[in-house]
């Protein structure tokens, strides 16, 4: 199992907060090879916080290659490119599923 997260911070995080959690969270069912989603909004607001982390898994580094081409999943690219500020991002192998 491939786990894939990535944080982001947003240039206004007022302004577009949920609908970019929205987008994100409408991932879910859309993606055959997206095995696990999960969205959480920052709670803490420190200095090195980050605003959303997005959590997802797939069975191979091929399933996650093919997400990353999905056109449901271009689609959040092209929203974050423009209301995001950083990301940051890792992607491990897990034994959980």
């Amino acid at each position: 199992m491939i786990t894939h997260i990535v944080c982001f911070k947003l240039k206004d995080r007022n302004a577009d907060l949920d609908s970019t959690v929205a987008i994100l969270r409408d991932m879910e069912g859309k993606i055959e090879e997206l095995k696990y989603i999960e969205v959480g909004v920052d709670v803490l607001h420190s200095e090195r916080s980050y605003d959303i982390a997005l959590v997802t898994k797939f069975d191979s580094m091929a399933d996650l290659e093919v997400y990353q081409v999905h056109p449901v999943h271009k689609k959040v690219i092209e929203h974050m490119s423009r209301v995001r500020e950083a990301s940051v991002s890792v992607d491990y192998e897990s034994s959980r599923a």
